[in-house]
């Protein structure tokens, strides 16, 4: 008989994906989200509307009753955006609460949706894999402490039920990143600003790979593990090169020196406090650095496909904002 599912964060990129995908293979969905949540990427969508908030405990126990999974997709994603605080207190206390009523309730399961970014940095020519854990000073990159925080607070409260899953998606792109998180990058492109580029490089998965992810973690996954769910290790030249070629612009041209890229770092902070920005100087530092990683655990264990290409997950992502009348 098909699962019972919640989905929390279930109006965002990854919730609302999920939820399509689950309602598509048969389980009753549950989707938790505010009662000012907008509901665009769930129109058409037969879930159940479950009202709550993840940092209010006393609105989650009607959500979770008779759920066999809890897919714990919720999060502060766009973190630059946000106070360091309000990104720390919405997933690790968020994510308290949800395993603490999923055990109240009698959940069976628990995927929580962490990142690569709660793995650090790797060594030099070294893949982060999933015994990597985060390695910075909290302030250098509140998204991921926050998140690596989270994974501690779930596996601590989850000693004594329900069984735990992570999933760490790498950067995710693909149709339905409606807030513009990793979009942005194409949105950019498309507007002709994708000329310069760093010396790094990262790891970027198709949205419809992360779900396939997540659903097999539920399915196959090791109570107390972690799954990296990515995709193409792509420089930051190859990465906006494709990204040009995709939106019809000119090839990447200018290369930051890393010696300059603390000064513009410096300087990107300091001109957020006047106008918007599609990045922190945070995101700029750890741009000198090649957030590569190794998902054959994944694909070995939950049975996983080799990922798409990032050049799919990109037209896809360009073809859906133009839809959207954004570009």
């Amino acid at each position: 008989m098909p699962e019972t599912v919640l989905v929390t964060g279930a109006t965002g990129f990854i919730g609302s994906a999920l939820c399509k995908a689950l309602v598509t293979q048969g389980h009753r969905v549950r989707a938790l989200h505010r009662h000012t949540s907008p509901l665009d990427l769930l129109r058409g969508v037969r879930v159940e509307h479950a009202i709550g908030d993840i940092l209010q405990p006393d609105t989650l126990r009607q959500a979770l009753q008779g759920v066999d999974w809890v897919f714990h997709a919720a999060a502060v994603a766009a973190y630059w955006r946000q106070r360091p605080e309000t990104v720390l207190q919405a997933a690790v206390e968020g994510t308290g609460n949800i395993v603490e009523a999923a055990r109240a309730a009698g959940v069976r399961r628990v995927v929580l949706t962490s990142s690569l970014a709660a793995m650090g940095l790797p060594r030099h020519g070294e893949l982060l894999d999933e015994r990597h854990t985060y390695d910075l000073p909290p302030n250098h990159f509140i998204y991921g402490y926050a998140k690596y925080q989270a994974e501690l607070a779930a596996l601590r409260l989850a000693e004594r039920g329900p069984e735990l899953v992570i999933t760490n998606p790498s950067i995710v792109l693909g149709p339905g990143d409606v807030h513009q998180i990793s979009g942005s990058l194409v949105v950019e492109a498309a507007r002709g600003r994708a000329f310069l580029y760093t010396e790094g490089g990262v790891n970027i998965v198709h949205i419809d790979d992360v779900v396939a992810g997540h659903i097999a973690a539920a399915r196959r996954g090791r109570p107390g593990e972690r799954y990296i769910l990515g995709g193409e290790n792509l420089t930051h030249r190859q990465l906006f090169t494709i990204l040009t070629q995709v939106v019809g612009r000119r090839p990447p041209w200018l290369k930051l020196p890393t010696w300059t890229i603390g000064p513009l770092a410096s300087a990107v902070d300091l001109l957020r406090t006047l106008v918007p920005m599609p990045l922190n100087g945070d995101q700029l530092r750890l741009s000198r650095y090649h957030l590569y990683c190794d998902t054959s655990k994944a694909e070995r264990e939950l049975a996983l496909p080799k990922p798409r290409p990032f050049r799919a997950a990109a037209e896809e992502a360009y073809a859906w904002y133009r839809q959207q009348g954004v570009l």
